[in-house]
C-alpha cells in the first residue's frame, strides 16, 4: 500500500470535477416591532439586479462561521465588539446541482439574530442592502434557491423560540416579561395571552432571572412597574414553550 506522503505527492484534484463553497446568511433583527431580514441586490451577474440573502464564497484562510461573521459584518457595518453579541449558528447546506449558473456551488447556510442591528450598508459587490420586513418578502423576487433558505432560516428561528432562551439575544440585557412576549409575537407572527405567558416564562427553571429593580414608569396605561428580569443560564427550556397551534396539537 502507497504511504500518505507518495499519495498526497501524486494526487492531482484536476482529476475530479471542480466544486466550490459559499455562505449565505439569514440575518433576522427586530426594528419597529416587525421582524426584517437582511437583503441585498445583486451588483454583478449572475441574477444582477435581484434581491438576495448577504453571502459569498468561502476564502482559502477562513472556516465557514468567519466567512459567514465577514459577509455579515460587510453588509451592517458591525465592528468586533457588537459582532459578537450576534447569535450565529449553522443552519443547513444547499448543494443542488443547478442551483448556480455558474458551477457546482455549495452553500452553507447560516442564521443570525441580534438586537438593534445597524441599518444596512452594501458591501462591494451589492448595490443595496436592505432590512426588510418578514411580512413583505412575498413581493420579492429572491436569486438563486434563497427563498427556500430564507423559509427554512424562518422556520428555524421560530422553533428554537420554543425549547431554547434564544428570545433573549433580541433584547438588551434587562428586560420585562413584556417586551419578551413581543419578541416571541413578532417571531411567530400572532399574539398571545399575556397571563399565560408570564406564567408559564417563570415556570421555566433558569430561563430568565429577577434583577430586583423595576422599570422607572408603569406601563402605557398606568398601573405599577414592571419588574426587570435578565437571561439566565438555561441552554434549553424545560418545559418547551410551544406554538399554539402546536400546543393545541399535543393536548
Amino acid at each position: 500500500m502507497v504511504n500518505e506522503q507518495d499519495f498526497l505527492a501524486a494526487y492531482d484534484p484536476r482529476d475530479y470535477p471542480a466544486i466550490a463553497v459559499t455562505v449565505d446568511v439569514v440575518a433576522l433583527t427586530i426594528r419597529d416591532g416587525a421582524l426584517h431580514l437582511l437583503l441585498i441586490r445583486r451588483g454583478e451577474q449572475p441574477y444582477a439586479g435581484h434581491w438576495a440573502l448577504p453571502g459569498g464564497f468561502v476564502r482559502p484562510d477562513e472556516d465557514l462561521a468567519g466567512a459567514a461573521r465577514r459577509e455579515l459584518a460587510e453588509e451592517t457595518g458591525l465592528g468586533d465588539d457588537r459582532l459578537g453579541r450576534v447569535h450565529l449558528e449553522q443552519l443547513a447546506s444547499y448543494g443542488a446541482p443547478e442551483r448556480d449558473p455558474r458551477m457546482r456551488i455549495v452553500s452553507v447556510a447560516h442564521l443570525a439574530f441580534a438586537p438593534d442591528l445597524p441599518d444596512a450598508a452594501a458591501g462591494t459587490d451589492a448595490d443595496e442592502a436592505v432590512w426588510l420586513p418578514v411580512s413583505g418578502l412575498a413581493n420579492r423576487e429572491l436569486a438563486f434557491d434563497h427563498r427556500q433558505i430564507v423559509a427554512d432560516g424562518l422556520e428555524r428561528a421560530r422553533s428554537k423560540l420554543e425549547y431554547t432562551p434564544l428570545a433573549t439575544r433580541f433584547l438588551g440585557p434587562e428586560f420585562t416579561i413584556g417586551e419578551l412576549r413581543s419578541v416571541y409575537e413578532t417571531v411567530w407572527g400572532q399574539p398571545l395571552h399575556a397571563g399565560n405567558f408570564h406564567r408559564k416564562v417563570l415556570s421555566v427553571p433558569g430561563f430568565v432571572e429577577s434583577t430586583g429593580a423595576s422599570t422607572e414608569r408603569g406601563g402605557s396605561r398606568g398601573g405599577p412597574r414592571a419588574r426587570l428580569y435578565r437571561a439566565g443560564d438555561a441552554q434549553l427550556l424545560h418545559p418547551a414553550l410551544l406554538r399554539p397551534a402546536r400546543e393545541e396539537a399535543v393536548r
